[in-house]
């Protein structure tokens, strides 16, 4: 499902750009204490900058599946009613974590690419 509406994405900036305020709104709101949930959150954080530096077109050197990866990886941690329900204490989030650990393995080359890409362009600056 979210795969699905990644795709219908495609091509709108301004839905791809207020479903990443979405998730900068919802990333202010989850408990990040303990280091698992530590690193969910800047492997979010990875796949925002992905997301922004694509549709802002300052980083185009990414294959459109793997942004659509990506962005079905942050609508599935949006979802609150995923494969377990976001409300459920502890248990809540954890597929939503699972997920974004399995999407960021799977799109690794690319995501090194990108901070290779970002690191470069920040030295520049």
């Amino acid at each position: 499902m979210a795969l699905n509406s990644a795709a219908r994405l495609s091509g709108k900036t301004g839905r791809i750009m207020l479903l990443l305020t979405r998730l900068g709104k919802k990333m202010t709101t989850v408990n990040w204490g303990n280091v698992s949930m530590a690193a969910a959150k800047e492997k979010l954080s990875v796949f925002s900058r992905i997301a922004t530096s694509y549709v802002s077109g300052k980083y185009r050197a990414i294959p459109w599946k793997t942004v659509m990866i990506v962005l079905a990886a942050i609508i599935y941690f949006l979802n609150p009613f995923d494969l377990i329900p976001d409300f459920i204490p502890v248990l809540g989030l954890t597929d939503d974590f699972s997920v974004l650990v399995w999407v960021y393995s799977s799109v690794s080359a690319e995501i090194n690419k990108f901070l290779e890409w970002e690191k470069s362009t920040v030295t520049l600056l």
